[in-house]
């Protein structure tokens, strides 16, 4: 009895190795590259899968997305300022057998691609693009990605670059930069609105030249306002054409000639006696 446990526990041991070699099990966000022998035969899962021991392989690879921090890299923009840019990238596997196959390491190789394209890219575009633009160089690197990873079998969902460090020399420069476009606005708007004041201006003109009733309205509101001044000088408006009627009674009582008892002047001395006595 002893002889025959010492027989059927290394069978039962090997069937039990066996046993595990050939069952496999795969969760559902991962996927199993099966080869035969050392060539691909497919892909299987997720769930219980069935190898043959030592002829099959099988290389497991996770279908969910990951997450890749790409590392600060050295920028030069187009205009010469050489900036610092760190990014983040959002890929997963969309083909196991390419991301097997094609590539040895699809993790690392999806890195340095991503550092080399963020490169390139940025570099293409000045510095205030980079500050003001981030969504078009977003899609810009995500395309590019995506294009030359889809061999590899990878889909690069999104890119979004995180930081952009600027020396503190230039962000002075970009800080002055700002004040004076502020200034350059301030000064339009205020260019604006004398523009359109003169228009105005020039419209209430045009207006009142063609209805002389209207000037006369408005001078009514000139003297409304001058009486509601308390200031101690006031200017008081004086129309030309009252000026005109003036010289004209001054030169018609200067001439010879009998005149009419009520247009008659009086004598000076009297009116100075009258001012006098008030």
């Amino acid at each position: 009895m002893l002889t025959d446990i010492f027989f059927f526990l290394p069978l039962l041991v090997l069937a039990l190795g066996v046993l595990a070699a050939a069952i496999k099990i795969l969760r559902e966000y991962q996927r199993g590259v099966v080869f035969t022998l050392g060539r691909f035969t497919g892909v299987k899962g997720p769930g219980l899968i069935l190898l043959i021991p030592f002829v099959q392989q099988m290389v497991r690879v996770d279908l969910r997305t990951l997450v890749l921090d790409v590392p600060s890299q050295d920028v030069i923009s187009r205009d010469n300022v050489s900036v610092k840019v760190n990014a983040v990238l959002y890929f997963r596997v969309v083909e196991p057998e390419k991301a097997t196959i094609q590539v040895e390491d699809y993790l690392m190789a999806t890195s340095q691609l991503a550092q080399t394209t963020l490169r390139s890219v940025l570099g293409k575009h000045d510095l205030d693009e980079m500050l003001s633009e981030r969504d078009k160089l977003n899609n810009d690197i995500q395309e590019i990605l995506d294009v030359q990873t889809d061999t590899w079998g990878i889909k690069v969902a999104n890119v979004e670059i995180k930081h952009v460090d600027i020396d503190e020399s230039m962000v002075r420069v970009i800080a002055r930069q700002a004040e004076a476009e502020r200034e350059r606005r301030a000064k339009v708007i205020s260019a604006e609105g004398e523009e359109q004041a003169a228009q105005k201006l020039y419209e209430a003109a045009v207006i009142l030249a063609q209805q002389p009733e209207a000037m006369q309205l408005r001078y009514l509101s000139a003297l409304s306002v001058v009486a509601n001044d308390r200031s101690n000088t006031i200017v008081f408006p004086f129309p030309m054409e009252a000026g005109s009627l003036l010289s004209m009674a001054r030169d018609y009582n200067s001439s010879p000639g009998p005149k009419p008892e009520g247009t008659r002047r009086k004598p000076a001395a009297a009116s100075q006696g009258r001012r006098s006595t008030t």
